[in-house]
């Protein structure tokens, strides 16, 4: 996006208040976070992904460097005393369109040839169309309240909170590949009890799009299928917090008639093109969390599983096909974290276990596919993260913090490197310097 643009969509935003006519006076926020980083070894600057790509590695993380990680600027406030609306953009986004391919073919006629260039779309390839994140409108009476725009899915507990409050400098491996999401829909919500000393209870469900794979939940849908999610959240007085939360959905692609194209599963067993399509890659989540957090001491944990489904898509809508981005129909995920910190005036140490299993049933079709004579790509991720925090105002750490995280990786996401004598699989370390500043 050019420069004109980003700042014509942050003049649009800044004045959103004032056009929409605002009774109460507008709050303008932010939340900038720089990184340093600094790899452990030359495999993540030089090497490959494993087969399939199943690992989530940001590319702040493949070389030493300045970034700046986020840049988020929002405004909200209230056009009535129940309707009240929300605006956030983050400029240090690199938007990005569909990837596209090309593919040549020679027509001869009378000894003549001819070949013929064309651009493929790859419809399957994830992007990132605008700045914008955040868009919502809530209409909320009493205990009860109704957002539509786009927004968070609501899925994971990390992925339901600001990233200014994350303890952490990056979010666990489960909440930024199934929290960390946006799309466009709508929930309504129904609160009881008493959410600060008491027993609390909060009720959700609604519907979105189902882009937040494809288009970061940034385009308009493609099909007529919506996903579905429902979410339950409780708290006993201001220390524990619990809860559950799922997401049922389908394909990303184009329905119309003729319009999908079953994408090709190898080995022996392997599931016919209509079975596949009959499939339409069911994508799901379920999961469950459990935070304790004191003026001291913080613990959580979390579980989630599901199907893989779109965000390893089995269907497409491009007329050649191919290879599918997974090795099972019904291939299923697991992941769970355990994190443990404590505060002591300013400063605060943090431990995290994090493990994702992106094949949690050893399912695929005929030989091992993940298993060699001198590798073993089998898909199950492993971070411990070594933490610590100077919160510049003790009294809130968000507001301006000094974080410094040592991540530990198993050592299977990547290719061994021939050219430096490399036989098995590989992995690599990060030590991240992050300075945050939220207003």
């Amino acid at each position: 996006m050019k420069l004109s643009s980003r700042l014509g969509l942050l003049a649009i935003v800044l004045t959103l208040p004032g056009t929409l006519g605002a009774q109460s006076a507008p709050k303008i926020g932010g939340n900038v976070q720089l990184w340093y980083n600094q790899i452990g070894d030359n495999n993540l600057r030089n090497n490959s992904a494993a087969p399939m790509g199943y690992y989530n590695l940001r590319s702040e993380f493949k070389e030493d460097g300045f970034a700046v990680r986020r840049a988020e600027i929002n405004v909200s406030g209230s056009v009535l005393p129940s309707v009240d609306y929300y605006a956030m953009i983050d400029p240090s986004i690199n938007t990005s369109s569909q990837s596209t391919t090309y593919t040549t073919t020679a027509t001869t006629t009378n000894g003549v040839t001819t070949y013929t260039t064309k651009a493929v779309t790859n419809t399957n390839s994830s992007y990132n169309p605008t700045i914008l994140q955040d868009l919502f409108l809530t209409w909320h009476q009493d205990a009860f309240a109704v957002r539509m725009g786009q927004m968070k899915t609501l899925q994971t507990y990390e992925g339901n909170i600001s990233s200014s409050e994350l303890l952490f400098a990056e979010r666990s491996q489960l909440g930024r590949v199934f929290g960390d999401k946006r799309d466009r829909g709508v929930y309504a919500s129904f609160q009881g009890g008493d959410p600060k000393e008491g027993f609390g209870t909060k009720i959700t469900a609604g519907f979105f799009n189902g882009v937040s794979d494809l288009a970061s939940g940034k385009a308009s849908d493609l099909n007529s299928q919506k996903d579905f999610i429902a979410r339950l959240d409780f708290n006993v007085g201001s220390k524990h917090k619990f809860g559950a939360y799922t997401l049922q959905g389908e394909t990303d692609q184009k329905d119309a008639t003729g319009a999908q194209v079953a994408l090709t599963f190898a080995g022996a067993g392997a599931p016919t093109a209509s079975t596949v399509l009959a499939d339409k890659d069911k994508t799901t989540n379920m999961g469950v969390y459990y935070v304790y957090q004191d003026s001291n001491w913080h613990f959580s944990a979390e579980y989630i599983t599901g199907l893989l489904g779109r965000r390893f898509a089995s269907i497409t809508n491009v007329s050649t096909g191919g290879a599918a981005l997974r090795d099972y129909l019904e291939q299923k995920f697991e992941g769970y974290y355990l994190t443990g910190a404590y505060k002591m005036g300013a400063n605060s140490f943090q431990l995290r276990y994090d493990y994702l299993n992106y094949n949690s049933g050893d399912n695929w079709y005929g030989a091992n596919p993940y298993v060699t004579a001198a590798t073993d790509y089998t898909p199950k991720y492993k971070e411990t993260t070594l933490g610590y925090t100077y919160a510049f105002n003790p009294g809130l750490v968000k507001s301006a913090n000094f974080k410094l995280n040592y991540i530990i990786r198993s050592k299977n996401f990547l290719k061994p490197l021939a050219a430096a004598g490399e036989t098995s699989e590989q992995g690599g370390n990060n030590l991240v310097a992050a300075f945050q500043v939220a207003f």
